[in-house]
């Protein structure tokens, strides 16, 4: 939607508004060698679509911004926070406040079994010594926006094990739990239950404060993301039905649900 600004309808806001995400992430990582002028590009692109649509969308740079995204008037604007998953490419584009992936990037020249020595492999993200490094680097949250538990998926590389998981959560981090079918189970259908074990494994290991919703894709879904119920645009509210039903309170939920990355983002920018 950002190459074409003027081809963004009123219906199609009505339904990101009513998905109930107040706040979106687009992130992506370009192919090896894009470099500066594509990232650039990209950029251009959005600023050009939000500047375009300012009824409708506010770009979120800093914390002050977070509480533009839900400010009341005739309608709510939804948020946009931009962001790569390329390190490398931020730090050449000089976007270092802004979020970015660590991993997902170029390969390293020391990539052993998918333990990265330090930008990483696009195929697992991050091994875990690749993450360990950099949680003990980090003076800030680290946040794993997009992953599941690797105890209840075993051999899934993108699923992240426990002390991992412990670990970010030291720094004040959120793993954002993943609804992609091939990160919840190894093997086998997944069904929204599959989905709602990771909240409470991770819930369990690091604290409800340390879990958070990491999708991974957009309102319509790719069809490889296929669990019945989370496979349409409303799909947060199929999450927040199930995790009601597991016995979290309402603020609980709503801490899960993007509270955790709200205030892990405002420590990141403030400090």
């Amino acid at each position: 939607m950002q190459s074409s600004p003027t081809a963004f309808t009123d219906a199609d806001f009505t339904k990101l508004r009513n998905s109930g995400i107040d706040i979106f992430h687009p992130a992506v990582a370009f192919e090896q060698g894009s470099g500066y002028d594509v990232t650039r590009a990209w950029f251009a692109k959005w600023n050009r679509f939000i500047e375009w649509h300012p009824d409708y969308f506010v770009r979120v740079n800093g914390p002050n911004d977070l509480a533009l995204a839900r400010q009341q008037g005739l309608q709510k604007r939804i948020g946009i926070i931009l962001g790569m998953q390329d390190a490398i490419i931020c730090a050449a584009w000089r976007l270092q406040s802004q979020p970015r992936q660590e991993i997902h990037s170029l390969r390293s020249r020391c990539d052993r079994a998918h333990e990265l020595s330090r930008h990483g492999d696009r195929r697992p993200h991050c091994g875990q010594r690749t993450s360990i490094d950099v949680i003990s680097a980090s003076k800030k949250p680290v946040l794993i926006t997009h992953s599941n538990c690797r105890a209840l998926a075993p051999g899934v590389a993108r699923c992240k094990p426990d002390e991992v998981i412990r670990a970010a959560a030291r720094t004040g981090g959120v793993l954002g739990i993943t609804a992609v079918r091939q990160f919840v189970r190894n093997a086998g259908n997944a069904i929204i239950d599959d989905v709602l074990n990771h909240f409470d494994h991770a819930a369990k290991l690091a604290g409800v404060e340390h879990v958070g919703l990491g999708s991974d894709f957009d309102l319509d879904a790719h069809p490889s993301y296929d669990i019945p119920g989370l496979n349409n645009p409303d799909r947060i509210y199929q999450l927040t039905d199930g995790l009601l039903r597991r016995g979290y309170t309402d603020a609980q939920v709503s801490m899960m649900l993007g509270g955790n990355f709200e205030l892990a983002l405002r420590r990141i920018w403030l400090y």
